[in-house]
């Protein structure tokens, strides 16, 4: 088959996201689906998809989305299964290594995959690196709560299961700046998961975290709530959540399966009797409404912070709705020039010892 026409250079000013094709549950297809639903809303976002070309060509052709994806030939595929350090190791022909080198190289803004988390933090590090000051990098996810955007972010969720005190500082700073880009907070309210509010609760790294996050609020224009439990998590108290990747990782798990069991009560309750199926017919429309506020596609993808650019992690089992949703997560961090802006947040941050850094009236507000 002919190879596709690179068509994007005809189009500069097209934002560039570089989407991995393979790795997840639902293959390809699935992948393409997405892109072709993020690019029928948005003629502003061009595509770089990367995969083994024979199976692209066909399903991007097939969607009409030749004028709008470069595909780069990447044979091999990392599996769910795959080790990250054999990733990185033997990995160089997969296609999420290609896509990420496609942001480093800066022919794209922003990486989207659906594959092996731990594969992608690692070549993620290991290619973008990380930036200068973060010891870990955090991934940050968004969680429907009661403010009035409808989400909350809370980082770190997986990416290192320890955190002591300047880390989380640093997560503090960088979920600001998440906050600020990605949901139009001019002034996000940060909070410290903590097993209780009181002051004298909690280990001394938490202790000595939420000393040092209040003397930086003022000058990085963020208000410091203090701690918080795991109740606020979905509340209208707080914007930003910080904690450790374990206690993340689990409070996120736990989450969508008690969402995941909630739906499937609600099924059984409305299909027990003839009389819960009529008031099933006649509740369908808030039915709906909840089933959307809650449906984890619509805050698909979790976005990795700290690095010398912008990945998206997208559930592995994300269909087309997904996948659009993770799309139009990294279109928006993109086009406010994040990336950018987080690396100006990180470098404002004071090293253990070192005084907090004078306010500057501009760079406060540009960020």
């Amino acid at each position: 088959m002919a190879e596709l026409p690179e068509q994007n250079s005809a189009k500069p000013d097209r934002t560039i996201i570089s989407v991995d094709a393979m790795g997840g549950d639902l293959g390809p297809a699935a992948v393409v689906a997405g892109i072709a639903k993020a690019a029928e809303k948005n003629p502003d976002i061009g595509f770089i998809l990367h995969g083994p070309k024979d199976k692209l060509s066909s399903l991007v052709a097939k969607r009409r989305l030749t004028d709008r994806c470069e595909i780069r030939d990447a044979p091999d595929v990392v599996s769910m299964k795959d080790k990250p350090s054999q990733v990185m190791r033997n990995g160089q022909s997969t296609s999420m290594w290609s896509a990420i080198e496609a942001v480093r190289l800066g022919d794209a803004e922003v990486c989207v995959s659906c594959g092996n988390t731990g594969a992608l933090m690692l070549l993620s590090m290991m290619r973008l690196r990380k930036l200068p000051g973060v010891n870990r990098p955090a991934i940050a996810c968004l969680w429907p709560s009661r403010n009035k955007g409808g989400f909350n972010v809370m980082l770190d969720v997986g990416a290192d299961i320890r955190a002591d005190s300047h880390d989380l500082v640093q997560y503090a700073l960088m979920g600001m700046s998440y906050a600020r880009n990605g949901l139009g907070l001019a002034r996000p309210r940060v909070g410290l998961l903590n097993l209780g509010t009181e002051e004298h609760k909690g280990r001394p790294e938490l202790k000595e975290a939420a000393d040092l996050i209040a003397d930086i609020a003022p000058t990085a224009d963020f208000d410091y709530v203090g701690f918080v439990e795991g109740g606020d998590i979905p509340s209208d108290r707080v914007d930003v959540i910080v904690t450790d990747g374990f206690t993340g990782n689990v409070a996120l798990k736990t989450g969508e399966g008690t969402a995941a069991l909630i739906r499937e009560f609600l099924k059984e309750a409305f299909e027990a009797t003839p009389l819960s199926r009529i008031a099933a017919l006649l509740a369908l429309t808030s039915l709906r409404r909840l089933t959307k506020r809650i449906d984890p596609r619509r805050v698909n993808g979790g976005v990795f912070l700290g690095l010398n650019g912008t990945v998206v992690k997208s559930h592995g089992s994300a269909d087309a709705t997904g996948v659009s949703a993770a799309i139009k997560l990294a279109f928006k961090l993109a086009e406010s020039g994040f990336a950018d802006r987080l690396a100006a947040r990180v470098a404002s941050i004071p090293s253990p010892g070192q005084d907090a850094p004078q306010t500057e009236a501009e760079s406060r507000h540009s960020q």
